[in-house]
């Protein structure tokens, strides 16, 4: 079983300031990247960190000065090296390393074609479009590719250069120094954002940026039955990409128009008939109003205000399938607001029949 004091070289009354330092001794002693190939210095390193790791945590500390090991999620004396012992040596490392995350730092990668970026507009369309289903031409504002040098940041009649701070690899290699030595760690260039490669002279359109903002016209098919508030998605046709990177996408967003007849919940429409008293107590056909033109509704005798009747196959169209909603008519009774004497004698008679008291003087009308 490992000694982990041992490791560090120090015994068991070693305050915490000594652990640190005599850990930083050691890991500047044989850390790998000072003793390349060294597999001794290698396993010297890890047994130097495990040991660290418990000496360094109040808690592990006490439970192997009791117990000679520490609980599950360590190594058990053996010497092995946990990689999320890192997590909390955030301080010391970030002296080592930079922050750059492994031993020697990162390659930055050459960045490829850029994707361009999703955008969203609003459309509205006519109550009968969103039924039957339409074409609609609208024209957008989107970045798109720079007419006058295609897309590529350069100036027509010049060429794309090896980045001259960079020499073409898109990465700058910087060192500092360190309590283990010179450190050295690649960046990203920022000349040329890491491509390697720059105009030999800018666009004066797009000023280098490679698209510019261009008023588009956009054709899009409104399905049938499609409802306000949903979403259509036209695939490639939003901003440009860079570097020859595909286009993004454009979400229309439908608004359907208020009708000034008919609402509509689904694929069921709706509408209200008004139709005279007479027609209510005696029964009539009448003629109502749908998205298909007039239908004739049969109105049987004693129908009531308010009564609702259906026009089977008369709605809409369901989004995606040849099926077809209702229309639900609403009967509403028109009571005569004046009545001529007539009028007036014929309703009297009749409630004198139906034995109704009435006003005589203005009747119940």
């Amino acid at each position: 079983m490992t000694d982990y004091y041992k490791s560090l070289g120090l015994d068991k009354s070693a305050s915490e300031t000594e652990i640190k330092k005599a850990y930083r001794k050691l890991a500047q002693k044989y850390h790998p990247d000072k003793n390349p190939g060294d597999k001794e210095a290698e396993t010297k390193f890890k047994e130097i960190q495990a040991a660290y790791e418990v000496l360094s945590d109040k808690r592990k500390r006490q439970q192997y000065d009791q117990f000679g090991s520490v609980g599950a999620g360590f190594s058990g004396g053996r010497g092995d090296f946990d990689p999320s012992a890192f997590n909390g040596f955030a301080d010391i490392f970030e002296s080592f390393f930079g922050g750059g995350g492994g031993f020697g730092g990162r390659s930055a990668k050459k960045p490829g074609p850029m994707r361009g970026g999703d955008i969203e507009a609003e459309i509205e369309i006519k109550f009968e479009e969103a039924v039957f289903g339409t074409i609609k031409h609208l024209e957008i504002t989107k970045p798109d590719n720079c007419e006058s040098c295609k897309g590529s940041g350069v100036e027509p009649g010049h060429e794309i250069i090896r980045c001259v701070d960079c020499n073409g690899s898109g990465q700058i290699r910087s060192t500092r120094q360190t309590i283990l030595g010179n450190i050295s760690s690649l960046h990203t260039c920022r000349k040329c954002n890491g491509r390697g490669e720059i105009p030999e002279k800018i666009c004066k359109t797009c000023k280098g940026r490679m698209r510019t903002n261009q008023r588009k016209e956009i054709s899009v098919k409104i399905p049938a039955g499609i409802e306000s508030g949903a979403r259509i998605r036209m695939r490639e046709k939003g901003s440009a990409g860079l570097f020859g990177g595909p286009y993004g996408d454009l979400y229309l967003y439908v608004r359907v128009a208020d009708h000034p007849k008919f609402t509509r919940e689904n694929s069921n429409i709706y509408s209200n008939e008004n139709i005279h008293l007479l027609q209510g107590v005696l029964g009539a056909t009448v003629m109502v109003d749908t998205i298909y033109g007039k239908e004739s509704l049969k109105i049987p005798s004693g129908t009531q205000n308010g009564t609702v009747f259906t026009l089977k196959g008369k709605g809409s169209i369901t989004l995606n399938s040849d099926k077809k909603g209702d229309h639900l008519v609403t009967i509403l009774l028109d009571v005569p607001k004046k009545l001529s004497r007539k009028e007036k004698s014929l309703y009297k008679q009749l409630a004198d029949i139906s034995g109704i008291d009435v006003n005589e003087k203005g009747g119940f009308f």
